[in-house]
C-alpha cells in the first residue's frame, strides 16, 4: 500500500507573471525527509501528470533539500507525476500538499482534484498542507455537501509574509483572507516562525519553516492507521 499521496501544481509561474515558480522545493523535500525516515512510501500526482515545476532548488546550506533533490526516485516521480485521474484513493493513508505560489492558480480551485481529496479524507486518512498548500483545501467538498474546512482551524502563509517576500502584488489572491472567510477559524504566529495547527485529521503549517513539523505530525497520526 502506498501510504502518502502528494499533490503538486502544474502551474510554472507566479500568477500571471513570467516569474518562474511551481512547488517550493524545501516544503516538499523537508517533508519527504521525514516520511522517508519513517519508512513511508509515497506517490506524487498533479492535475495533468508528467513533469511538475519546482523552484527553490538552489538554496545554499540546505542539506536536506539538496539530498532529496538528488535522490533518483524523487527525480523520477517529479518528472512523471501521476495524473489525478489515475489516482486510486483507497491506496492512501494520507494526502500532503506542499506549498509554492503555482497552486494558487490551479489546485486552489480544481474540483476534480478536490473530489479525490474528499474521498481520501472520508476513508479516514490524514491531510497535511504547508505554506500556500492550504489553498488546496478551499474547494474540497465532503459527501454531505459541507466544505472540509467549514468547521476546521487552519493556518497558512500570512499577509505579512507575502509583503516580506515581495509577492503581495502578484499573487492571484490573498490566501490568509480566503481561509479566514471560509474556514472555521484561521490562526497564525509571527512571520517566519514555525507554526502548526492540528484539528482532527487536518494538519496545516504556516510557512516553509513549518514543513518539517507538519510532516512529523502527519507521521504521528498515520502510524495508528497502519497497526
Amino acid at each position: 500500500m502506498k501510504h502518502i499521496l502528494i499533490i503538486v501544481t502544474n502551474h510554472a509561474t507566479l500568477g500571471t507573471t513570467d516569474q518562474a515558480n511551481g512547488t517550493y522545493a524545501p516544503e516538499l523535500t523537508h517533508a519527504l525527509d521525514v516520511f522517508n525516515d519513517a519508512g513511508m512510501t509515497y506517490d506524487i500526482a498533479s492535475i495533468n501528470g508528467g513533469e511538475a515545476p519546482l523552484y527553490g532548488t538552489d538554496i545554499e546550506g540546505d542539506e536536506i533539500n539538496a539530498k532529496i533533490l538528488a535522490d533518483a526516485d524523487f527525480q523520477e516521480k517529479m518528472a512523471n507525476t501521476k495524473a489525478f485521474t489515475d489516482v486510486h484513493p483507497k491506496q492512501y493513508n494520507a494526502l500532503f500538499y506542499p506549498g509554492g505560489f503555482g497552486l494558487l492558480t490551479d489546485l486552489s480551485s480544481h474540483e476534480g482534484v478536490a473530489k479525490i481529496a474528499a474521498q481520501i479524507y472520508e476513508q479516514g486518512a490524514i491531510i497535511g498542507a504547508v505554506c500556500h498548500g492550504p489553498g488546496c483545501l478551499l474547494p474540497i467538498t465532503l459527501s454531505d455537501g459541507s466544505k472540509l474546512i467549514d468547521d476546521k482551524e487552519v493556518t497558512a502563509f500570512t499577509r505579512e509574509e507575502e509583503v516580506d517576500f515581495g509577492t503581495i502584488n502578484d499573487i492571484p489572491f490573498l490566501l490568509e483572507e480566503a481561509l479566514a472567510r471560509n474556514a472555521g477559524s484561521y490562526s497564525k504566529t509571527k512571520p517566519w516562525q514555525e507554526y502548526v495547527v492540528v484539528d482532527g485529521r487536518l494538519i496545516t503549517g504556516q510557512n516553509p519553516q513549518s514543513a518539517h513539523r507538519v510532516a512529523q505530525k502527519m507521521v504521528e497520526e498515520i502510524k495508528p492507521l497502519l497497526d
